[in-house]
């Protein structure tokens, strides 16, 4: 009988500790999965390119609309924060659109090389003219992270594979035109925006690198300068 009674207390001790730690483990989740109710460091400039109330003051809406925008670009933590990556992305956005259909404004690409494929690391931009004239784009890209950047200067194609299969990363680089080493115009189908960036090729839309690849041939220059926002 005593054994019994201590078999008992034991059980009962046992489902003591149990419930806590559930409450406790059920508690920590909860937060994991909730918005951040605190303001990010960039909250204004954040709050002004989704067009929600510029208060610099963190709301549920604003936490809602942040994450959006975070899980759309694959940007973590998707918590609703309006950090140094979230700016960093809306911003390099923001400087595309001013772009417009005057890329090369400021000259920064050859005009004097014929067909040239122009790469500008610092607003993430691609475009193809001849000359001086516009032939296609300008087009949002993704080049190369820290510690593995898209090296820059003139450049020549001289190696298109349409189904090319990297060895080195075992994926695959659709449209992929080889102009610096192994560095390449590609295809991805992840977010062009999503952080931290490429391996150091030129990722690009399947349609944008789908009409490079008609564009573009062996031979053609490419020049690129800049710096990746981040790098």
């Amino acid at each position: 009988m005593a054994r019994t009674r201590r078999r008992a207390g034991v059980a009962l001790g046992l489902a003591g500790m149990i419930v806590p730690l559930t409450m406790v483990m059920g508690t920590g989740t909860a937060q994991a999965a909730s918005c951040s109710t605190k303001p990010g460091p960039y909250q204004k400039q954040v709050e002004k390119f989704l067009k929600l109330k510029v208060d610099g003051k963190q709301s549920s809406a604003d936490c809602k609309a942040i994450t959006a925008f975070q899980k759309k670009h694959w940007i973590t933590p998707n918590n609703g924060v309006a950090g140094p990556v979230t700016w960093r992305t809306m911003s390099t956005m923001l400087a595309q659109q001013a772009a417009g259909t005057n890329p090369n404004k400021a000259g920064a690409c050859p005009t004097n090389k014929g067909r040239i494929a122009c790469v500008d690391l610092t607003r993430q931009l691609s475009w193809i003219q001849d000359g001086k004239k516009l032939a296609y784009g300008p087009v949002p890209i993704r080049t190369g992270r820290d510690g593995a950047e898209t090296r820059t200067g003139l450049k020549k194609i001289y190696w298109r594979n349409i189904d090319h299969f990297s060895s080195l990363y075992k994926v695959p680089m659709p449209y992929a035109q080889f102009f610096d080493g192994g560095q390449a115009f590609h295809s991805v189908t992840k977010p062009i925006y999503s952080p931290p960036g490429s391996a150091g090729c030129v990722n690009m839309t399947p349609a944008a690198a789908k009409k490079y690849w008609t564009m573009l041939r062996n031979g053609d220059d490419v020049f690129v300068w800049g710096k990746k926002p981040g790098t």
